[in-house]
C-alpha cells in the first residue's frame, strides 16, 4: 500500500501552491446541532493543474467548492489562493476575489446564466460588471465563442440553446474575465455521456490556453482521462490521490494513500472491506514500506 504525504504536490519543483489547504474545518450550525462537514482538510494544488475531486454525497465537496470560490468562510485552519488568505478576508477583497480571480460553474444552467440576456450578453455581464471597456469585452466574449465553436450563436436566446451548449456557455462566462481559478461543481451532472466528455475538453482547452487552474467536483468516474489528479474526499478530508501520467494514447492512473502532518491516514472503504476488520491495527515498517495488518 504506497502512501502520500499530503504536504507534498505533484509538481516538488514549486515551492509555493496556488492553493494551500491546512488543517481546515468547516461547522454548520443549526439550532444546537453542530455538523462538521470539513475536518482538518489538508490540500495543495499548483498553478495550472487540472483537479478533480471525487467522494460520496455529504462527504464535503460542496463545502471545500464553496470555500474555495469565496461564497462561505471557513471555520478553523488555513486556506490561501494565490496571495490571498480566505480565512481572514475582508468582506471588501471577498468581492473582488470572487469578481476577478475565479469562475464558477454550477451544475444547474439556470444559476450560471441569465435568461433574459443573449448568448454574447451573458459573457459581457461579468466583464461590463469588473469595469472591461465594450470594444474588450465583445472580443473576449467572441474569442471564448469561438474556442466554444459557438460563433454563429452569439445572438441566440438561452432557451434556444441545449442543455450541452448552455453548459459549454456557462464555462465562458466563468472564464469572462480571465481568472486564475475555475471551480466547477457537478457542471455534467445533467448531462448524457458524450456531451459530458465535450465539457470535460472544453475545460481542458480552457487550461491550455488561459493556464487556469481547474478543479471540478465530479461523480464521473472517467474524469481521471481529462485531469492531472484526482482527489478522493471522505468526511471532510481527503483520503486518497490518484495521480495521472500519459504516455501517447495511453493513460495510467497510480493511487496513493495520503497522511498528514500528524500522521492521520484514511484507509479506502474499498481496502476496508476486503480487510474486514475495524478497531485495533498492528502496522510493521520494512525497508519504507508500512504494512498494516488486523492486531
Amino acid at each position: 500500500m504506497e502512501t502520500e504525504n499530503s504536504n507534498i504536490s505533484q509538481l516538488e519543483e514549486s515551492e509555493n501552491p496556488y492553493i494551500e489547504c491546512k488543517d481546515l474545518f468547516k461547522i454548520f450550525k443549526r439550532s444546537e446541532l453542530e455538523v462538521v462537514a470539513l475536518r482538518g482538510l489538508d490540500m495543495e494544488v499548483q498553478k495550472g493543474e487540472m483537479i478533480a475531486i471525487m467522494g460520496a454525497s455529504g462527504s464535503g465537496k460542496s463545502t471545500l467548492m464553496n470555500i474555495l470560490s469565496g461564497l462561505d468562510r471557513p471555520s478553523a485552519g488555513q486556506v490561501r489562493v494565490g496571495k490571498r488568505d480566505l480565512l481572514n478576508i475582508s468582506d471588501d477583497d471577498l468581492v473582488l476575489y470572487r469578481r476577478l480571480e475565479v469562475g464558477f460553474v454550477w451544475q444547474a444552467t439556470a444559476r450560471n446564466l441569465v435568461p433574459y440576456l443573449n448568448v454574447i450578453e451573458n459573457i459581457e455581464m461579468p466583464q461590463a460588471i469588473s469595469g472591461e471597456s465594450g470594444k474588450v469585452r465583445k472580443q473576449r466574449a467572441m474569442d471564448l465563442l469561438s474556442i466554444l465553436g459557438m460563433e454563429d450563436k452569439a445572438k441566440r436566446q438561452i432557451q434556444e440553446l441545449s442543455g450541452g451548449e448552455q453548459q459549454r456557455l456557462a464555462i465562458a462566462v466563468g472564464m469572462a474575465n480571465q481568472p486564475p481559478l475555475l471551480l466547477a461543481d457537478e457542471p455534467t451532472g445533467e448531462l448524457d455521456s458524450q456531451t459530458a466528455s465535450r465539457v470535460f475538453t472544453l475545460l481542458g482547452e480552457m487550461n491550455k490556453i488561459y493556464q487556469v487552474t481547474v478543479i471540478v467536483v465530479t461523480h464521473d468516474t472517467g474524469v481521471s482521462q481529462y485531469m492531472d489528479r484526482v482527489l478522493y474526499i471522505r468526511d471532510g478530508r481527503i483520503s486518497s490521490v490518484n495521480r495521472i501520467s500519459r504516455r501517447g494514447d495511453k493513460t495510467n492512473e497510480e493511487e496513493f494513500l495520503v497522511v498528514d502532518k500528524v500522521g492521520r491516514l484514511q484507509i479506502p472503504q474499498d481496502y476496508l472491506d476486503n480487510l474486514n476488520f475495524e478497531g485495533l491495527a498492528k502496522i510493521n515498517l520494512d525497508d519504507n514500506q508500512m504494512n498494516i495488518k488486523p492486531a
